[in-house]
């Protein structure tokens, strides 16, 4: 099978951050039962939500709708709340308006590295 690579998942994600954010989602969701999209047998589930992603079936606006089923009997063991990793990527997960804002950063810090960055963009 042909290796995935960032730049076939750059295709549908424009921004390497929200890229990172995107897969770390689906792998929490892969690894609590959810049903692998894209067939890519013997795959780690970071390969396999890379793979998703790739293919396009994976996006912030298809996520919330792929959280696995919960089982039968996991209602009364469920924990409270989120659990810290969620909550952090939750945290850090961009609405659509601040995209273009963290594009414009990326896209100074491509052109002019770190060292230009103004002060009062980056809080």
């Amino acid at each position: 099978m042909a290796r995935v690579t960032v730049e076939d998942c750059m295709k549908r994600v424009n921004n390497r951050f929200l890229l990172v954010h995107l897969a770390a989602k689906r792998v929490i969701q892969l690894r609590k039962g959810a049903r692998p999209l894209v067939e890519a047998p013997k795959n780690k589930e970071i390969v396999q939500a890379l793979r998703e992603i790739a293919a396009g079936v994976v996006t912030f606006e298809t996520l919330p709708n792929l959280e696995p089923d919960q089982l039968p009997g996991e209602a009364e063991h469920a924990p409270v709340g989120m659990t810290d990793t969620e909550s952090a990527l939750q945290e850090l997960t961009a609405p659509a308006a601040l995209e273009a804002e963290i594009e414009a950063l990326a896209d100074e810090m491509s052109t002019k590295g770190t060292t230009g960055l103004n002060e009062d963009v980056v809080d």
